[in-house]
Order: C-alpha cells, then sequence, then structure tokens
C-alpha cells in the first residue's frame, strides 16, 4: 500500500509542475521580470520540484577521457546483457585517427546493488577508462523487469560475476565498490577452487562490507537491530501497475534513499536551503554543481526482494562469509583458496557505511596467498563516497590502483 501511495503522490504533484511552468512564464514579463520578488517565488518553485519529482536513470555521459596529455573518445558498448544487469564496456578510440588504443589491462568494475544506479561510479569509470579498458556492471531497476524474467538473489550476483569473468577471460582484474565486496571475493574464491584460468588477476575492494563485525557503523546496528521477518514484513513491497515488473516483490528504492537521507539530515536542509539563496542570487555555477549531485544521488532504483532480504541475512547478520559458512549453488565458499589473485584494500578513514576493518578483513580469510599479494590502503580524511569518487580518488587512491594492477598483471 505504501508504494501505491508513493505513485499517487507523484501524480498528484503533476498539476503543481504545470502550474510552475505557467508561473515561471509569467513572471518573466513586466512588471515583475528581474525582481527579487519574482526571483525568490521561482526559486522556491525550483527547490520544491526538485524536492519532489522522480529522477530517472542518468547517463554516465563520458565522451572522452585524457591520458598523458591526449585525448580519446569514449564509446560505450553493451558487452553481454542479462535480465537483472548489463556489461557495460568503455571503449577507447584515439580521436585524431579513430583507431582502438592499445591494450591495456581489463577491469570488471563491480558496481554496488544498493540503491542507487551504476552511475553512481561516473567519476570511477572516468579515472579508470584513461588507464585501463573498463566494463561495469550496470543494473537494472527491479521494477522494470517482468516477472516472467524471474527471480534474482545474492546467489544469482555471484553466478552473474562469474558468468562475466568466464567472458572476459584470463587477465581480468577485478575492483568491488562497496556492497559487492563478499560476492566479488566469493566469485574469485569459486573460481581459484575450480583452477579457472578466468580467475582474476587482481583484486580490488573499496569500502566492502567483508566482515561487518568490526567497527561496527549505524547501518551496520540497523540491519541486526530486527528479525529478517520484521525486515520481510516492513519493507518489502510489490511493484505497483502498471510498471513492467508488476507485482515483483522488491524493496523500493523511495524506502532506500529514506535511510540514506536521514542518516545526514542537517547536511541535506543546508544544501536545500544554499540552493534557495543560489537560485535567488543568480548564482548558475553553484545551482549546477548541487543539480549535478542531486540528479544522481536522487536517482535510485527498487532491489528484488530475495536479493535484499538474502544479503542483509548472509553478510550483515550471520557474517557468513568471515565465518566459512558461506555457499553458492551448494558449494562452500573458501577464500583459502585463492592463493594467486593479488588483494588491495582500500578504506576511507571517515567512512560511516563501511567503517574501518571491514574490508581488511578480507585479508585475513586470504591465508594462502603469499604477503607480497596483500596489500592494504586507508585513505585520510575521505569517508565512504570519497573512496571513490572526488579529488582523493582522483589524486591518491586512482594512482595506487592503477600500479597496483601493472604490478600484478600476469598478461
Amino acid at each position: 500500500m505504501l508504494y501505491h501511495l508513493y505513485e499517487m503522490n507523484h501524480a498528484l504533484v503533476a498539476p503543481w509542475r504545470t502550474l510552475r511552468e505557467w508561473q515561471r512564464w509569467a513572471l518573466r514579463c513586466p512588471p515583475w521580470a528581474d525582481t527579487h520578488f519574482a526571483r525568490a517565488l521561482d526559486a522556491g518553485w525550483e527547490v520544491l520540484d526538485s524536492l519532489t519529482r522522480r529522477y530517472g536513470k542518468p547517463r554516465f555521459g563520458i565522451e572522452s577521457v585524457v591520458r598523458r596529455g591526449r585525448e580519446y573518445r569514449i564509446a560505450e558498448e553493451i558487452a553481454m546483457h542479462r535480465s537483472f544487469c548489463a556489461l557495460r564496456h568503455f571503449r577507447r578510440f584515439a580521436c585524431d585517427d579513430g583507431s582502438p588504443c592499445e591494450p591495456d589491462p581489463r577491469i570488471l568494475l563491480v558496481a554496488p546493488l544498493s540503491g542507487h544506479y551504476a552511475t553512481l561510479l561516473r567519476g570511477t569509470v572516468e579515472a579508470l577508462a584513461a588507464e585501463h579498458e573498463v566494463y561495469v556492471t550496470d543494473w537494472t531497476d527491479a521494477r522494470e523487469v517482468p516477472l516472467y524474467e524471474g527471480g534474482f538473489d545474492l546467489e544469482d550476483y555471484v553466478s552473474y560475476l562469474l558468468e562475466f569473468l568466464r567472458f572476459l577471460g584470463p587477465g581480468t582484474h577485478v575492483i568491488a565498490v562497496c556492497q559487492p565486496g563478499p560476492a566479488a571475493l566469493a566469485a574469485t574464491a569459486l573460481l581459484a577452487a575450480d583452477g579457472d584460468p578466468s580467475q582474476p588477476d587482481t583484486l580490488t575492494l573499496m569500502g566492502s562490507p567483508i566482515d561487518t563485525r568490526r567497527s561496527p557503523t549505524e547501518p551496520n546496528r540497523l540491519a541486526t537491530s530486527r528479525p529478517l521477518s520484521w525486515f520481510e514484513r516492513h519493507v518489502i513491497m510489490q511493484v505497483p501497475f502498471p510498471n513492467p515488473g508488476w507485482m515483483r516483490r522488491v524493496y523500493p528504492g523511495f524506502l532506500q534513499l529514506g535511510g540514506f537521507m536521514t542518516m545526514n539530515l542537517d547536511r541535506h536542509m543546508h544544501a536545500y536551503r544554499k540552493l534557495f539563496e543560489h537560485l535567488v542570487a543568480g548564482d548558475g555555477d553553484s545551482v549546477a554543481a548541487h543539480r549535478r549531485f542531486y540528479d544522481e544521488y536522487l536517482a535510485v532504483m527498487d532491489l528484488n526482494a530475495e536479493y535484499y532480504l538474502q544479503t542483509l541475512q548472509v553478510v550483515f547478520q550471520e557474517h557468513q562469509l568471515p565465518r566459512g559458512l558461506m555457499q553458492h549453488r551448494g558449494r562452500p565458499v573458501e577464500p583459502a583458496a585463492i592463493a594467486r589473485t593479488a588483494l588491495l584494500t582500500v578504506e576511507g578513514e571517515l567512512d560511516d557505511i563501511s567503517g574501518i576493518g571491514q574490508t581488511q578483513a578480507a585479508h585475513d580469510l586470504c591465508v594462502n596467498l603469499p604477503a607480497a599479494l596483500h596489500e592494504d590502503y586507508v585513505q585520510p580524511g575521505v569517508g565512504h563516497y570519497g573512496v571513490f569518487n572526488g579529488s582523493r580518488w582522483r589524486s591518491e587512491i586512482a594512482p595506487r590502483i592503477h600500479r597496483f594492477i601493472r604490478r600484478h598483471a600476469r598478461s
């Protein structure tokens, strides 16, 4: 019922948006044009619209990258498509003659499936694509997947990663950002146990919840505060008609967004107050910066119910991976099988989502990996988002990952 009320709210607000467009036209006419009253009224409508409209999936929009002073054009391609994910390839071409770039290490960048779209990693992709051949897991909004496509859970997630790694073949390097860390480690362990040649050369885990018993954060405590049955009763809903995924059981993106917003409510309220002031003052640069961030931040997707609940149980409540209890299709997941994939963990000093030590725990699980293939880095002065985006990511973390990958590349 809550999901239906949410949809109804969007429908009810639509006439107000039409009124806003008419009002904007009227205020541009004399005697109101360019008065403080007109700018303030228009700014108020802009803020209201920003807070109430539905944000669709953003574009990556990466048209080119620069490497050692030379510009390369980027072309997006779908290398493989599955019901709940598209493997997106960012192919590079030299701008002067249009020829493909020289071969570079191949990266499978595993984006989080935790409420936001993979485009949240736009800055991550941009920095990596300058030095590497990048493939990204572009997850699909569950509300867009018809019921006849079947279900999707954490084990399916791991199966997708196995399929993508076998498709990309030997010599691939995996980077998992936040939530997919346990799944990426599990997929690597399964390939290692099979002696599969597609096991990655390197695995980089960034701000990942490998063992949330270490330095638990507020989201970690929330996940363990109630039994799984409570979450199933209170946050799992059915997608309403006429969405393609009608009747599919999901954890709605708007609930996840509500949780994100309340964690830093004062900060968001301040940001919108400043937006109003910048609109009235005509500060276009500040307004554009606000829109760039919130157009991405407020764009959320639904998660399939089985995936959400299984992740909650396996990763956050029962800690199955660090306790040696995790399984995939009836097989035990044994990180001890990893003996040739170099492991790099990256954490943010101020991370309030994945606390210090949660990602580092992966090193303790890979007990048969030689010491020379272990590397850990804690970035000072950044929180969760700063681990994979922003100036510190570009200037300090990304170069470290570039060096790590080239140092351990086998081909």
